[in-house]
């Protein structure tokens, strides 16, 4: 893929410009040589949500009690 173009070729095939472009792809677009204009696509998200238990063993309780479990009742 181009990583410059000129305007007036930006003009003429800017719908397939945009859709050939990477995610995070950049393109410069020039005039008389001179860049004035920058197309970045953006990066493709994620549409899945992660699953449950990602961060299991990642909170670490240092109290021997259970008092800091009161604040969590409502939640248990």
């Amino acid at each position: 893929m181009l990583t410059s173009i000129t305007i007036e070729e930006a003009q003429a095939r800017l719908k397939d410009l945009i859709h050939k472009l990477n995610p995070g792809q950049e393109l410069i677009i020039t005039e008389n040589e001179q860049p004035i204009a920058k197309l970045i696509s953006e990066p493709q998200k994620s549409q899945q949500r992660p699953g449950p238990g990602l961060c299991k063993g990642m909170i670490t309780i240092i109290a021997d009690d259970e008092d800091h479990l009161k604040d969590f009742e409502e939640y248990m």
